[in-house]
């Protein structure tokens, strides 16, 4: 995530100087604390919020936890793991729906924040969830605002309320407590109220807030913080919670930048729980905070859960059922490609899904050069192909590749890289629907042979025995050698080859099938 980034590269990097302790020392203890505190303070992270944070870790860190650990590092930063969850807010808090409808949420926060984006956002989930949420426009200051709403609920699918034209016009509460009653009589189950913001704290705004919530009376006030604003994050934080009395926040525009610390303090800070993180400007970027899971992220952890998550919401069971039985029996296509590409676009960016894994963050690099347009052109080429050419690209010949390389805009050289990795690709899971095991490129058969030596020529280095001094010592390292060279050398699997064979078991076998479909 590009606003913890900073934060995460300096926590890793000071991570990574406690692998090669076997024992950590006081002294080693005090050095990683003060680089954590160092980087918490650059990222902007309240001062308040650090010290806690800090001293719970120095001293989980010099108990009993870490001296009988059998790892002592690893240890560490499950602690500072740990410590992150807590300041995050601990446990994950869903939206609470009111046991008569309609549940009124009201959106709270200043100018530029993301609370109309974040409303459409919202509405666009909740219409996913079988809800029929009604956005209200009472934000009736901000130029444009009830337009801006008005697109973002068309976009989102969500019907609005919006019967005063704004800029200046019109009377907010009246507006939100219309709303509500609106939705009451065409029976909305969702009321969301989009409020207006300043630049700044004031009293005006602050009173137009308490009058709305006063009206309506709503089951979740939720209020919507910029995860770039700064230090200042901790103090409108509190002026609104003081204010307004917020029930719950949300963290927009994680996508950033930023350093983005500011945001880690507010949960801590308030004692109200972060609901939800918006991490880009689609209407479909919006996540259900997990606090757990955003710690893992932060120390480059990885977040296998919400990318599993999210390829349940993108991928059809029963597609991907065909999709096996189509590997299983070989006769899968370029058509077929063709439809795992456009179902991995609706998981999103691809370069986000790669930073969910774990170990992303030192490969930083790789994953800024890596570039999501590469799924639309080899999608590009493959629609410039014909059915019977994508079902068959064997009888792509020169002429053919031309052809394909002009309508999709690409090179000839393109079209046959394709081509080459799709026959690779289909080469490699032929051999597994077939029980065998698959080569890959440049490293020969993964099952191995026994006895066989990475060495050019497959040549072995000559065994000599012990030349010790002592005959008993000289004796049992013989013995001792002797039976290295009988034991089983296992397989590339790194599993006991049976037998001395080198290659999987059937039971091995067994599992690699059954993962593709072939019982």
């Amino acid at each position: 995530m590009a606003t913890f980034g900073t934060l995460s590269d300096r926590l890793t990097e000071t991570f990574k100087n406690l692998r090669t302790k076997g024992k950590l020392t006081p002294a080693d203890v005090d050095g990683t604390v003060r680089e954590i505190r160092r980087a918490l303070l650059d990222a902007d992270v309240a001062l308040v919020v650090v010290k806690d944070f800090t001293a719970k870790v120095r001293e989980r860190a010099l108990g009993d936890e870490v001296n009988r650990a059998l790892n002592p590092a690893q240890q560490v930063v499950q602690i500072v793991n740990e410590e992150l969850v807590a300041i995050l807010g601990g446990e994950q808090r869903r939206l609470q729906f009111a046991k008569t409808a309609p549940t009124v949420i009201m959106l709270a926060g200043l100018q530029g924040s993301g609370k109309t984006t974040f409303a459409g956002k919202l509405a666009k989930q909740l219409e996913k969830d079988g809800h029929t949420p009604l956005l209200v426009a009472a934000d009736l200051q901000r130029p444009n605002a009830v337009n801006q709403l008005q697109v973002v609920a068309q976009q989102a699918g969500a019907a609005v309320y919006a019967p005063q034209p704004g800029n200046g016009v019109g009377n907010p509460v009246q507006v939100a407590r219309d709303g509500v009653e609106t939705a009451r009589r065409q029976q909305h189950d969702v009321v969301i109220i989009d409020t207006a913001g300043r630049l700044g704290v004031d009293a005006e705004l602050m009173k137009q807030a308490a009058d709305i919530r006063r009206a309506t009376d709503p089951d979740e006030v939720l209020f919507v913080i910029d995860a770039m604003i700064g230090q200042d994050a901790v103090n409108t934080a509190k002026a609104f919670q003081d204010g307004v009395d917020f029930t719950g926040v949300v963290l927009s525009k994680l996508d950033g930048d930023a350093r983005g610390g500011a945001a880690l303090s507010v949960a801590s800070v308030t004692g109200r729980p972060i609901i939800y993180a918006s991490t880009g400007e689609g209407l479909d970027d919006l996540e259900a905070f997990h606090p757990d899971r955003m710690a893992s992220r932060i120390l480059d952890l990885g977040d296998i859960l919400t990318l599993i998550e999210q390829a349940q919401e993108a991928f059809d069971e029963e597609e991907a059922r065909k999709v096996a039985e189509k590997l299983a029996t070989e006769t899968f296509t370029l058509e077929d490609f063709l439809d795992q590409l456009q179902q991995m676009k609706k998981m999103g960016s691809m370069k986000k899904m790669l930073g969910m894994l774990p170990g992303m963050g030192q490969m930083k690099q790789q994953l800024e050069n890596f570039d999501d347009r590469e799924i639309d052109r080899t999608e590009a080429i493959i629609r410039s192909m014909t059915p019977v050419e994508r079902r068959n690209p064997k009888v792509l010949n020169g002429s053919r590749r031309l052809r394909i390389a002009r309508g999709s805009g690409m090179t000839v050289t393109d079209v046959n890289q394709l081509v080459q990795r799709f026959e690779q690709a289909a080469k490699m899971m032929k051999t597994v629907a077939r029980g065998g095991v698959p080569s890959m490129p440049g490293m020969g058969s993964l099952g191995g042979k026994p006895g066989a030596s990475s060495k050019r020529g497959g040549k072995q280095k000559k065994s000599t025995g012990s030349r010790s001094g002592n005959p008993a010592k000289r004796a049992a390292e013989n013995s001792g050698l002797a039976a290295a060279q009988t034991a089983p050398t296992g397989s590339g699997f790194g599993l006991g080859a049976g037998g001395g064979s080198g290659q999987p078991s059937e039971a091995d076998l067994a599992e690699i099938q059954k993962l593709f479909g072939k019982g």
